[in-house]
C-alpha cells in the first residue's frame, strides 16, 4: 500500500498560521506534520509566535535547521549578500533542508500532501512548486475563499493572535530580510538594535569585497539610518499612507473613508518575497 504525508510549512507569519488554524478545525483527521525552517536569523518574536500555535494546535512543530549556517553560504558565495535576483538565502537554508527532510521518502514512493498557505485575494501568487512527482500541493485558504482580513479574523477568534513584530514589520522573514521597507530597516534598528548592526557588518563585509549588492536598494545601512536620512524615510512612509488614505472609497453613511487593514498593519507596497520565508 502507498505510505502518505501531510506536511504544512509555518513561516512565523500570519497567512501560515492561519492554515494551521484552519486545518486543524476543518481537517482534524490528517496526521499533519507541521515544521518550521530555522535560519538561526529569525527575529524573537517569531520563536514566541511559533510556541503559542503550537498551544493551539497541541502538537510540537518540528524545527528544521540547515545543515550549514548564513555564515557558510556567504562564504561560499564570495561575501555576496542575498538579493531579489540571487535568492541564495531562501535556496539554501529554507529550500534545502526541507528537501533534504523529504528526499528519502519521496524517492521511496511515499506521496507527500503539502499545504501553502496562499491567500484567495493572491491570484498571480504560487505556492512552493513541487520538485518530485511524488508531491502534491493544496492552497486551502484560496480554495475556501480566505483573503487578508478573513486570515487576521480566524486568528483572532481562535485566540492565537498575530506576532508581536506586526506592529512594526509587514512580514515575517530574517532579521536582514532584503524586501524590507526602508521604513522597517528604521524600526528594525529601533526593536532589535543588535540585529540591525549584525546586518551592517554583513553589509560592510560584502561591499569591501566587492558585492554589488546593499541590504536596502540603493544605499548602504549606514547612509540609511543616519538621522536626517532617518527623518527623512519616516516623512516618505507618513506622505505615502496619507496618499492611500484619501485614495480609500468613502463610506456613504458615515461620509468617512472606509477602514482598511493596512491602517492597522502599514503599507507594504509589494507582492514580492518568498513564499516559503514570509506567508
Amino acid at each position: 500500500m502507498t505510505r502518505e504525508r501531510h506536511i504544512l510549512g509555518v513561516s512565523g507569519g500570519r497567512d501560515s498560521a492561519a492554515l494551521a488554524v484552519y486545518m486543524r478545525q476543518h481537517h482534524a483527521e490528517l496526521p499533519l506534520e507541521y515544521f518550521f525552517t530555522d535560519t538561526g536569523k529569525e527575529l524573537p518574536e517569531v520563536y514566541a509566535f511559533l510556541d503559542r500555535l503550537e498551544g493551539f494546535l497541541g502538537r510540537s512543530i518540528l524545527r528544521l535547521n540547515p545543515d550549514r549556517d548564513f555564515d557558510f553560504w556567504l562564504s561560499e558565495y564570495g561575501n555576496f549578500l542575498p538579493s531579489p535576483r540571487t535568492r541564495w538565502c531562501t535556496r539554501q537554508l529554507k529550500l534545502r533542508p526541507l528537501e533534504h527532510w523529504l528526499r528519502r521518502d519521496l524517492d521511496d514512493g511515499v506521496i507527500v500532501h503539502s499545504y501553502v498557505a496562499i491567500r484567495a485575494d493572491e491570484p498571480t501568487r504560487e505556492g512552493y512548486q513541487a520538485t518530485h512527482p511524488n508531491m502534491q500541493v493544496y492552497l486551502p485558504l484560496r480554495d475556501a475563499g480566505y483573503d487578508k482580513a478573513g486570515v487576521i479574523e480566524m486568528l483572532r477568534q481562535a485566540d492565537v493572535g498575530e506576532p508581536d513584530y506586526y506592529s512594526w514589520r509587514s512580514r515575517s522573514g530574517c532579521t536582514f530580510c532584503f524586501f524590507q521597507q526602508k521604513i522597517e530597516w528604521v524600526r528594525l534598528a529601533e526593536n532589535h538594535r543588535d540585529r540591525f548592526d549584525e546586518a551592517v557588518a554583513y553589509e560592510k563585509t560584502a561591499l569591501k569585497d566587492g558585492s554589488p549588492f546593499t541590504w536596502s536598494q540603493g544605499e548602504s545601512l549606514t547612509d540609511l539610518i543616519a538621522p536626517a536620512r532617518v527623518e527623512q524615510i519616516k516623512a516618505d512612509y507618513a506622505r505615502r499612507r496619507e496618499r492611500l488614505h484619501k485614495r480609500r472609497p468613502v463610506n456613504p453613511l458615515s461620509g468617512k473613508p472606509v477602514a482598511t487593514i493596512d491602517d492597522i498593519y502599514g503599507v507594504d507596497e509589494s507582492d514580492a518575497g518568498c513564499v516559503v520565508c514570509h506567508k
